[in-house]
């Protein structure tokens, strides 16, 4: 009689399923995710499905820049574009969805934001738990917050959410993923660390996957308990959120005179965009760096406030990182 293989799923042991909905305009979400599915992947208990999120009319990388802007509009009021036709019916069953999103325009992309509002996703998150991955600059607490809405819309429960953030400080990343952006290169700013996520810390994002891995043994995604408390899946700097209010009402009201001049590539939209330009170049010098030094100085009277914003936008996973020495790497 040949002996068990220790590292199968017991015979009357059901497989977890796991779904990836995955969609990254340069390339860093999708490494990222690898990093968090790699355990996932490997245990021979979870089936791990990774559906591509393609638009019927692709976003180009590098970016071409009236492309770049045209797209803000539709971002700001989160008008999804068409998809391709996914692999799955809706009809699916998953024990746990895993969601990256890029960050564009302070609001969720917008691939993601078709999927989210189509008829496919609403029968594919009815109910089930949900982990939020984000690799952006440092400016995403709003974008969250439309997620959460996102979801709730399909029914969907949020048990995590995961940032990786671009580490350089707020005024270079303002200027540096933009250029990344426009021209693929992520050194452009000298002297400057290179655009986006750093490699440190997406190697480290491993960690969050064995800690899946291990929740997923233990059936915890049937509870509503964060799966990655502990292992500082995020760190809010809550002195940004002015400036993100102000983009956010910035881009919607601009949009919404956008959107009413044409639809996205016509060329009516053009004088308007270059317009915009100088406006957003005119905030970005001076409301974002007087916002900052304004709550510089006021930081002792602020105190209270800006542990709640911290407190808030960090849940449900939070920053604490009592069990980083378990999964750390």
């Amino acid at each position: 009689m040949a002996a068990l293989n220790p590292t199968e799923p017991p015979i009357n042991t059901p497989r977890k399923r796991l779904l990836v909905l995955s969609y990254s305009q340069t390339g860093q979400l999708t490494r990222v995710a690898d990093r968090i599915i790699g355990p996932l992947s490997e245990e021979p208990g979870i089936e791990v499905h990774t559906e591509v999120l393609r638009p019927i009319k692709p976003y180009a990388f590098p970016w071409r820049f009236f492309r770049f802007l045209d797209a803000f509009p539709e971002c700001a009021h989160m008008i999804p574009p068409p998809l391709e036709p996914l692999a799955l019916s809706g009809d699916e069953d998953f024990d746990l969805i895993i969601l990256p999103y890029q960050v564009w325009f302070l609001a969720p992309s917008l691939p993601v934001v078709g999927f989210l509002k189509s008829p496919v996703a609403r029968k594919l998150l009815a109910g089930k738990p949900v982990i939020t991955v984000i690799a952006c600059r440092n400016m995403w607490m709003l974008a969250q917050e439309k997620m959460k809405g996102l979801l709730a819309e399909c029914g969907a429960r949020l048990l995590d959410n995961v940032a990786l953030v671009d580490p350089s400080p707020t005024m270079v990343s303002l200027f540096s993923t933009p250029l990344w952006l426009l021209t693929g290169r992520r050194d452009l700013l000298p002297g400057a660390p290179p655009a986006g996520v750093d490699e440190a810390s997406i190697d480290a994002a491993r960690r969050f996957g064995l800690a899946l891995r291990d929740a997923l043994r233990d059936n915890r995604e049937l509870g509503t308990s964060p799966l990655l408390a502990g292992l500082g899946a995020v760190q809010v700097d809550p002195h940004l959120l002015f400036s993100e209010k102000v983009a956010t009402r910035s881009f919607f009201v601009w949009g919404k005179l956008l959107r009413a001049v044409g639809e996205p590539g016509q060329a009516r939209r053009v004088p308007f965009l270059v317009l915009y330009v100088t406006f957003l170049l005119t905030m970005v010098l001076t409301v974002v760096p007087i916002s900052l030094v304004l709550q510089a100085v006021l930081r002792p009277f602020l105190r209270s406030r800006l542990a709640q914003i911290k407190h808030h936008y960090e849940m449900p996973s939070g920053s604490g990182l009592e069990r980083m020495p378990q999964y750390g790497q």
